[in-house]
């Protein structure tokens, strides 16, 4: 399509910083909502099935955690295959943790903070992911995400993200309609679309970074992840 060839830079409202934090945690639980439809953790569960490789304990950092379904998802994931996981989430947006505390179960020991992800360089993790964050960066945000998260996980990194692709522009505004989804979720939903990256995006942005051997897949549904092994 002629309107996603180019990737779009508008902001989009959820990241405002004067959104009430009543209607950000309605929004975050309604995202939740949009990754469980859309199998949002399935790349990143395979990513650790592949880079565990029967160890039984890792160390893990989420960078932009939102609601934090991501790593409640990954807990149980790893309670149930008897793994030991140490995880931490970590959002500049000072309304993320309040509503990722209030959505977690006490049994899920998850530890929320707030901050710039910068200021935990040195903290040991063996991997370290993000969620639906790339396409909110700038360039060079991204650029300097993807060096800390080479420099800073020992096993490996995975970045899952959006896949600009029309189908997905189209199909959401419907989705949420149907689903009757906070209206914010409709209108920022497509735009992160409109704003996520496409694979031969990706390249330069890697190779500015200096991990040119780190490739972006897709995955189903409408999904662009970029990870890397050591």
């Amino acid at each position: 399509m002629k309107r996603l060839a180019i990737r779009a830079l508008e902001e989009e409202r959820m990241d405002a910083a004067d959104l009430d934090p009543q209607i950000y945690a309605v929004v975050m639980a309604d995202l939740a909502k949009v990754n469980r439809i859309t199998m949002a953790a399935r790349p990143t569960l395979a990513f650790l099935r592949r880079a565990l490789k029967g160890r039984t304990h890792f160390r893990l950092l989420d960078v932009g955690f939102g609601d934090g379904d991501m790593l409640r998802t990954i807990a149980r994931w790893a309670g149930a295959r008897g793994l030991t996981a140490q995880l931490t989430g970590i959002d500049l947006n000072p309304s993320s943790a309040p509503a990722a505390r209030a959505h977690t179960p006490p049994d899920l020991m998850i530890e929320w903070r707030t901050g710039d992800y910068a200021d935990l360089a040195g903290d040991g993790f063996d991997f370290v992911i993000s969620s639906l964050v790339a396409h909110h960066m700038t360039r060079a945000q991204l650029v300097a995400f993807l060096h800390f998260m080479d420099a800073e996980a020992a096993t490996g990194w995975f970045v899952n993200d959006l896949h600009r692709h029309g189908l997905a522009w189209h199909g959401f505004p419907l989705l949420a309609r149907i689903m009757r989804w906070h209206e914010m979720v409709r209108h920022d939903g497509t735009l992160s679309i409109a704003r996520a990256y496409r694979p031969h995006e990706w390249l330069p942005i890697l190779a500015e970074a200096g991990i040119p051997d780190a490739k972006p897949f897709r995955a189903f549904p409408f999904r662009l992840c970029v990870e890397r092994l050591r």
